[in-house]
């Protein structure tokens, strides 16, 4: 058995198990867990999400999961948000008219797409950057599994100059939006990896390489 562990964030939100099975098959120790100590102490963290923005923030503050992420990535630890679990990253998320306050690591909102078909559910190619780690090895033309109706469709951070830039890739649905960002400890994908057959199982690989 591998000595690196990675926590999946259990929050009442996410799907839990294909993430899971999908991240072992990596090869590393995994843990599903509320634990903030375990998810503390894992090398990377994961976080996954499925439904309404507001449900997962408010499943996510029941367990203390905003102040775990913002604890590791404090720490400079790694932590990996899935699906909704990348937009609870961002300042707020509009649903429906409602907004709700994310985690706030990234500034910008989270909101709907603005596309004829909605939602966007099937595969679709990324443009990511050539110095990706997340999508390192990786042809242009590989496909990924989108489920959402929401997503940032602007990236507004602007990193210091003593840091390296963050990593934005982008996705085309009616209109662009964020389908992944680089940025440090924390990495996200709006895609689901763990659905995405080989091309996800590889993009898990990447990031359980650079624990």
């Amino acid at each position: 058995m591998s000595a690196t562990t990675v926590a999946v964030l259990d929050y009442g939100s996410g799907n839990l198990h294909s993430a899971t099975r999908a991240v072992a098959r990596t090869g590393v120790h995994v843990e599903v867990t509320a634990d903030p100590k375990i998810a503390l102490a894992a090398d990377g963290l994961v976080v996954p999400g499925v439904g309404a923005f507001d449900a997962c923030m408010k499943g996510l503050r029941s367990v203390g999961g905003d102040k775990i992420i913002g604890t590791r990535l404090a720490g400079g630890r790694p932590v990996l948000g899935i699906c909704v679990g990348m937009q609870i990253l961002f300042e707020r998320g509009v649903e429906h008219g409602i907004e709700t306050e994310g985690c706030g690591e990234w500034p910008g909102r989270v909101e709907r797409l603005d596309a004829a078909v909605l939602p966007h559910m099937g595969w679709n190619t990324v443009e990511a950057p050539a110095d990706s780690v997340l999508f390192a090895g990786m042809d242009a033309d590989t496909r990924f599994y989108f489920v959402h109706t929401y997503a940032a469709r602007t990236w507004e951070l602007d990193a210091p100059e003593r840091l390296a830039p963050p990593k934005v890739t982008w996705a085309e649905h009616g209109s662009r939006f964020v389908a992944a960002v680089e940025n440090g400890p924390l990495s996200a994908t709006q895609f689901h990896p763990e659905k995405s057959g080989d091309a996800g199982a590889q993009l898990l690989q990447n990031w359980v390489s650079s624990l």
